[in-house]
């Protein structure tokens, strides 16, 4: 394995507990929450440290507040510039109007529209271009050497990360024994601010990663040992969709990460839904990744304090609604099938009576009977239906099989 050449240390203690003094003057600490279904179902104590509770609604607004809390005079006359796919940008923004300065927010054309909404309503003027939070990082660059701006990054600044390392000091306050710490990776500032505080106070607390399959930038180079770039991004995880790797976050997290977990946007989806049945916390995919690693770590948590960042609450809410449904269908309890019936009076009804009698409920149903593949005294019937769980499918397929011509899940 290539050695990784070790630089001084960027980011001590003393960093974030002069950060927790200024973001005391703004902001309250988040809640932690300990969750009784959660804990069950892993045999150990969860605790949910609730970032999505703070104002913009992202752990963001701690790094971007003690960032522009520390410019100088002249700095905060020229104003902020950033780059971000929606939290950053709603922290930079939400610190700047609470100190004055003006912002300039650059976000890829397809961030979510809440997202860019929201900060907006915090008076920052916000510029879409390029689809990716790599491509508006370098726009961003552009113009802040053009214009003058002071560049607030969202992850590869010192003042970032010690602003992002007091939710750590908060979690000691509230939690001071805690076993274990689970929390998502996208660029690493808040996983570096973590690390930072919680390698001097309690060493044997053991620090999980999580990233998204398709946005696994720092996974990949902690596994190669020096920082890598993605070829492309994939994951609707917007807050944690990075595709490259810094050197500042990944000298802090190289070797001091107990284990590095990556898992698909399908987990994701099915964790957002938990949270919202089991925990009633609205979470974005950033946050929720968290939740969908546990698995991975089931045995090692086991009769542990664990606390889970729920770094973020920002979703959309179309993108919600579909994440529901993939939820809803990793977890066998949303089933699509396409049935082939006889096109006769009466055929609809006696398949609708199967339903109901494998207690199934029709979400949606879709009669055909133009399909081309089908003969002329046939018809076939797309139907989306809602069971208890995936015994429940598997008893609800074999009901409907007894009574069709053909059945196709899709």
């Amino acid at each position: 394995m290539q050695k990784t050449k070790r630089r001084k240390k960027v980011v001590s203690l003393a960093d974030v507990q002069t950060a927790a003094n200024v973001l005391r003057q703004h902001l309250e600490p988040s809640p932690l929450l300990a969750n009784p279904w959660l804990s069950a179902a892993y045999e150990c104590e969860i605790y949910l440290k609730l970032e999505n509770m703070q104002p913009i609604g992202s752990f963001k607004i701690r790094g971007a507040t003690n960032k522009i809390a520390n410019l100088s005079a002249a700095e905060r006359k020229r104003g902020v510039i950033a780059a971000s796919a929606g939290n950053h940008a709603q922290g930079v923004a939400w610190g700047a109007k609470k100190l004055g300065v003006k912002a300039t927010i650059v976000m890829p054309r397809g961030a979510p529209l809440v997202k860019i909404q929201n900060t907006e309503s915090f008076g920052a003027e916000v510029i879409l271009a390029g689809d990716s939070y790599d491509e508006c990082f370098a726009v961003a660059q552009k113009l802040a050497k053009k214009s003058g701006k002071v560049l607030v990054h969202a992850f590869d600044d010192p003042l970032v990360i010690a602003g992002q390392g007091t939710v750590a000091l908060e979690l000691l306050e509230q939690l001071p024994d805690v076993d274990a710490i689970v929390c998502s990776v996208g660029g690493g500032g808040l996983m570096a601010g973590i690390v930072t505080v919680m390698k001097e106070l309690r060493p044997r607390t053991k620090l999980y990663a999580a990233q998204a399959a398709g946005a696994a930038a720092m996974a990949e180079s902690l596994k190669k040992g020096h920082p890598v770039t993605l070829p492309r991004v994939e994951t609707f995880a917007d807050g944690i969709a990075v595709g490259a790797t810094r050197a500042t976050t990944f000298d802090i997290l190289h070797g001091n990460i107990d284990k590095m977990l990556t898992t698909d946007d399908e987990s994701i989806a099915a964790a957002i839904l938990t949270l919202l049945e089991k925990a009633k916390v609205v979470s974005e995919g950033a946050a929720a990744i968290s939740i969908a690693v546990l698995d991975q770590i089931k045995k090692e948590i086991r009769g542990k304090k664990v606390a889970i960042i729920v770094c973020g609450g920002n979703i959309d809410v179309n993108v919600l609604n579909r994440v529901i449904d993939r939820g809803l269908i990793r977890k066998g309890r949303r089933l699509r099938v396409n049935v082939l019936i006889s096109d006769r009076p009466g055929s609809l009804a006696k398949l609708t009576a199967l339903i109901a009698t494998a207690g199934a409920n029709v979400v949606q149903a879709i009669h055909d009977r133009s399909e081309p593949t089908t003969t002329i005294d046939r018809t076939e019937v797309a139907l989306t239906l809602e069971t208890r769980g995936p015994e429940h499918s598997a008893e609800v397929i074999k009901t409907l099989q007894a009574g069709v011509l053909d059945l196709r899940l899709v």
